[in-house]
């Protein structure tokens, strides 16, 4: 089990990890492992905004705080989600059905609904949460558009750039569906970024539920938003985006990095302790049908961004 430790330097720490560099803004490739993009766009908003680390660093000390102080939301969240589409064919502009299957597979994963919660292995049992928000499909608004990807630049976020704007982005969760290239399935930004940017982009062939046979498996149950949304809530990649690195939980185990596919169980870790990873956590890179797990240890620090204070906490309001 991990200790939390915050400060701005190790937070900084944190976002400067390297990693293989993507040149993703003109590729169209075939995505044969998940690939997030959100760690790498936070990296690039540091650079841009030098304000920014700082104004994160003061969102993790609340949240240490909040945790500390065992204070918990009061009521239940729920979020109303506006979902932009782009698109350029006719399989872009996908139906309001395909739509509405990923509002229910977030309902049902961020609140322990999930078919697939029953096989939580004994080991983790008495870490599973149910983190108890709910989304409901606000509006759908859809633009054609003669772009073939988006990149991840945030041009998809803006009129002005041939995307769409967020609509009320301090009030509801923005979900951008756009062709994103280079193997991407999607990113989010994390609480503390400019609300003119805030919100999830996915793209159309991870987007809800799809069938088995079609070019989305192994992504093809609505999981790329569970783990997208999870990161806008302030979770971090389960492995910490470093060898042996820190997500800022305390209770998901050290992994060595990023797992795929579907990890027989027990998967070991070789960090200090050699623990049993938790592969079918949201926060890892395994397949849609091998992750179905959020921790109380997540739950905790999900709570706290919705606190008197806290970076969300305009959506916790009446």
């Amino acid at each position: 089990m991990k200790k939390v430790c915050l400060s701005l330097a190790t937070l900084l720490m944190l976002f400067s990890c390297q990693k293989e560099e993507n040149t993703i803004e003109n590729q169209n490739t075939t995505t044969a492992k998940r690939s997030c993009a959100s760690q790498e766009v936070l990296e690039r908003q540091l650079q841009e905004n030098p304000g920014l680390a700082a104004k994160m660093a003061q969102i993790e000390d609340f949240t240490e705080n909040a945790r500390l102080a065992n204070k918990m939301v009061n009521g239940h969240i729920e979020i109303p989600v506006v979902v932009n589409v782009l698109y350029r064919t006719a399989a872009e502009n996908i139906s309001l059905t395909q739509i509405q299957s990923q509002i229910d597979v977030l309902n049902k994963d961020f609140n322990a609904l999930n078919t697939d919660f029953n096989q939580v292995p004994a080991l983790f049992s008495g870490v599973k949460a149910n983190v108890g928000i709910s989304f409901v499909l606000d509006q759908v608004i859809r633009k054609a558009t003669t772009k073939s990807s988006w990149g991840t630049r945030d041009a998809i976020k803006k009129t002005k750039q041939g995307g769409l704007d967020p609509t009320s982005p301090t009030t509801k969760l923005n979900l951008w569906v756009g062709t994103i290239g280079g193997g991407i399935l999607g990113y989010a930004q994390f609480p503390g970024g400019a609300a003119a940017t805030d919100g999830v982009v996915i793209d159309p062939k991870y987007f809800g539920v799809t069938s088995n046979s079609g070019s989305s498996y192994p992504y093809n149950l609505g999981r790329t938003a569970t783990h997208e949304v999870g990161h806008w809530l302030n979770l971090r990649h389960i492995w910490g985006d470093a060898t042996c690195g820190n997500d800022l939980v305390a209770d998901t185990p050290s992994h060595n990095a990023a797992n795929y596919g579907a990890p027989t169980y027990p998967h070991y870790s070789t960090c200090t302790g050699t623990p049993v990873e938790m592969t079918m956590n949201y926060m890892d890179y395994t397949d849609d049908r091998a992750m179905y797990m959020f921790s109380l240890g997540q739950k905790a620090r999900i709570d706290a961004i919705f606190l008197s204070g806290g970076p969300r906490f305009s959506f916790a309001q009446p």
